[in-house]
């Protein structure tokens, strides 16, 4: 169970308190030490070493088998997302009304805005003084304590992406034929 990822309840209390942290003695790392320990061990009595000296190499080799382990494990729980989304994430951010949100938050309406690299549809209210339609560019101004998103029509219009112009499909201008 230990190399499928499991673990026994006898340290369950234990990893409950140091699971955040760094752990140098674990259940799996002294699998790893021993394994190390005695492979080492085996290959150092082959080579024809002395036993203190295979015991120093052994022990070397199975507490570097260690400190890889935890290392691993630790970098390797770093990589978990909580996904909890953050409304306070959404500030700033333009999207378009899904649902139309009525003037003065007088109508809980929905947006579709990007926030933290997904597209979502969250409840909107805004304080203009005409409704936001379906399919109106918004920006986000605020977020209420419970996750409402103020938010009001763009004041800029979103401009396109100014892309070069292709120097042989525009008209050059034609020069006179003299006589």
């Amino acid at each position: 169970m230990a190399f499928a990822g499991g673990d026994t309840d006898v340290d369950a209390d234990i990893d409950a308190d140091l699971e955040a942290g760094f752990q140098f003695i674990s259940f799996k790392n002294l699998v790893g030490f021993f394994t190390i320990f005695g492979w080492s061990g085996i290959a150092c009595i082959d080579a024809g070493l002395s036993t203190p000296v295979t015991l120093m190499i052994s022990v070397f080799s199975g507490l570097i088998m260690m400190a890889i382990m935890a290392a691993l494990f630790f970098f390797i729980s770093k990589l978990s997302d909580s996904g909890t989304l953050n409304y306070k994430n959404a500030l700033n951010a333009v999207g378009e009304v899904y649902l139309t949100i009525g003037a003065d938050r007088s109508k809980m309406g929905k947006v579709s805005i990007r926030v933290q690299g997904s597209l979502r549809e969250l409840d909107a209210l805004t304080d203009a003084l005409t409704p936001l339609k379906t399919g109106t560019i918004i920006k986000v101004l605020d977020v209420t304590p419970n996750g409402i998103l103020i938010v009001d029509k763009t004041r800029k219009p979103i401009e396109p992406s100014k892309t070069p112009t292709d120097p042989l499909l525009t008209p050059q201008p034609q020069k006179k034929l003299q006589n």
